[in-house]
């Protein structure tokens, strides 16, 4: 009988063990809480791992592979907390589901939710006794429980229904320790003091298994001390045996030399992790202060993924994982220190990287405005204008990015070449002046993962001349406002048969067209970069050259900022944590 589709995606899920149990466990806690899918999350999505989609609520750690944060706040969820499946997502830390008509009780069994640090259940329909487990949550910092219909007993009397009131929590983010002053809301945070309830005899057992327990702890301690000296004598003694028997063999043989033990061969060193930084020492930041923070999952492919990460200081970056890499750990190392040390208005700096053998990081810092991507779609959507001034601004400030690469390495120094070149990997400064970013790893790329695109030279090789094709499709892309990169136009060929049919004008956008004058040169231009014979095709410093004829040819009615001038780097200015 042949498997169904769905059957044989189990299976492989079941095969994977731990994503499996992830995503079992959140699929039915979010069925438990979200009987009627308000949240319209499509269920067979929750069988792959939460970690695979941008599930709105659902916070993954930076490597993707677990869920520390769960917020569903204010969406009128109406079913019960099943904490038992809650409690088997292994690293869950904040769980915010307030203001919602969450019902039934707080079982005993949140005990298992030992990662817990921050748990918001306020104003919702929870009922039942208070639960006093909660105050035996180790890590728990922060609770909040009020506006509920939680029951307290009180002994020798009916039970009454007391509204448990609770200070409010920061909800946007948590700490390790309470404050002692006011927060942004106005109310100073601290844990609950909740009634309790367990008996004297029950505290004398514990008190009892307390004392038990540090009686085991130093007899355990002492027996492991005993057995650290018994092994440090035997050792010795087996040492000194042996220099003993050398002793013997040099008294009878007196002409022999010494034995010589022969030396272990060097194992090579373990390929460690580091951190490296190109930011000024106010701005280090640790590993771990990466990896504990909350990562926004922005897109994912077969060998990198992009992140969002926002630092306790505030600080934002965006971070890229890179997987598949055909580098060593040394030549990698080597590459990333030239491009830290690259300083240019329009290229995106490198902060820092961290390498292993099995995947590197790349910290930049995030960029608010999207990409020029972003800004040709939402040119097309009506959503902003994009003026003639703006798409020249782009034109002459990528070209001085390009350029500055390929003049800034001398004869000892290899060329890098960028080798991806399209809207999406251009990004905009609060300015609004293009950044070339995720510059100096495309040759560590399997060319295999590579899928190509309209932007790709034909000869398919890393080179200035192959920039300078892509760079000629982004400039015939702000001529004619088309966007190649999303529907995948063969730009050069249209462009080409409007011209042969005498229709050229018809090839500018309506923006574009009001200042054709000016436009017709930088036609050429795009049409000579994009010849299908790379030695036919201009160096970029020519391409920047006839840019920025069009630029001063008109300096009368626009201004175009300026190239600056190329820093770098102070002495000391990298760090290494």
């Amino acid at each position: 009988m042949l498997l169904s589709f769905s059957s044989i995606s189990l299976l492989f899920m079941f095969c994977n063990g731990g994503e499996f149990s992830e995503s079992m466990s959140l699929s039915n806690f979010i069925r438990a809480v979200d009987p009627e899918n308000r949240l319209r999350i499509d269920r067979i999505m929750l069988l792959s791992h939460p970690c695979s989609y941008k599930l709105k609520g659902i916070i993954c750690d930076l490597r993707a592979t677990a869920v520390v944060e769960i917020r569903l706040v204010n969406l009128s969820l109406n079913g019960i907390l099943d904490v038992d499946h809650m409690c088997k997502l292994r690293n869950l830390r904040v769980l915010c589901l307030a203001r919602n008509g969450i019902k039934g009780t707080i079982p005993n069994s949140i005990l298992k939710c030992t990662s817990l640090r921050y748990l918001d259940l306020s104003r919702n329909s929870l009922s039942g006794n208070v639960p006093v487990v909660l105050t035996k949550l180790k890590n728990l910092r922060r609770l909040d429980i009020s506006d509920n219909h939680f029951m307290t007993v009180v002994h020798n009397t009916t039970p009454k229904v007391i509204p448990v009131k609770e200070k409010p929590l920061d909800s946007r983010r948590f700490k390790d320790s309470f404050p002692q002053k006011k927060s942004e809301t106005g109310y100073a945070m601290a844990p609950i003091s909740l009634m309790p309830l367990h008996t004297r005899q029950d505290e004398e057992k514990s008190k009892m298994y307390k004392r038990w327990g540090m009686w085991i702890l130093v007899c355990l301690g002492f027996t492991i001390l005993l057995l650290l000296v018994v092994l440090f004598l035997y050792m010795r003694a087996v040492r000194g045996g042996k220099e003993t028997e050398t002793l013997k063999e040099l008294a009878q043989s007196p002409s022999r030399s010494p034995p010589i033990e022969e030396m272990d061969e060097e194992k090579p060193e373990e390929r460690r992790s580091e951190l490296v930084l190109f930011v000024e020492k106010e701005e280090w930041f640790k590993l771990e202060d990466l990896l504990e923070a909350a990562a926004d999952l922005h897109t994912q492919g077969l060998w990198s993924s992009l992140y969002m990460v926002k630092l306790k200081n505030n600080a934002i970056y965006a971070v890229k994982r890179l997987k598949k890499l055909k580098v060593s750990f040394e030549e990698f190392a080597l590459t990333m220190g030239k491009i830290g040390n690259l300083k240019h208005q329009n290229i995106l700096p490198l902060i820092g990287y961290n390498s292993t053998d099995e995947e590197k990081l790349l910290i930049y810092r995030y960029q608010k405005n999207g990409s020029l991507l972003t800004l040709f779609e939402n040119y097309v959507q009506g959503k902003r204008n994009f003026p003639w001034k703006l798409r020249l601004s782009m034109a002459v400030g990528i070209a001085r990015g390009l350029d500055f690469i390929y003049r800034r390495f001398d004869d000892q120094d290899e060329t890098i070449p960028y080798g991806n070149i399209k809207p999406s990997n251009i990004l905009l400064s609060d300015s609004e002046e293009p950044l070339i970013s995720e510059y100096g790893y495309s040759e560590f790329l399997d060319p295999s993962l590579f899928k190509s695109n309209r932007y790709t030279a034909p000869e398919k090789t890393l080179s200035e001349k192959a920039d300078v094709f892509s760079f000629g499709i982004i400039l015939l892309e702000l001529l004619t406002g088309k966007i190649v990169e999303r529907s995948g136009l063969d730009l050069p060929r249209w462009v080409k048969s409007m011209v042969r049919d005498e229709w050229t004008g018809e090839v500018f956008d309506l923006e574009v067209s009001k200042v054709e004058m000016y436009a017709f040169p930088l036609l050429n231009v795009s049409m000579n970069c994009v010849v299908n014979r790379p030695e036919d095709r201009p160096s970029i410093a020519e391409v920047l050259v006839k840019i920025e004829e069009v630029v001063n040819a008109q300096q009368d009615c626009f201004s175009i900022p300026p190239a600056t001038s190329n820093t770098f780097p102070t002495p000391g200015s990298t760090s290494s944590h």
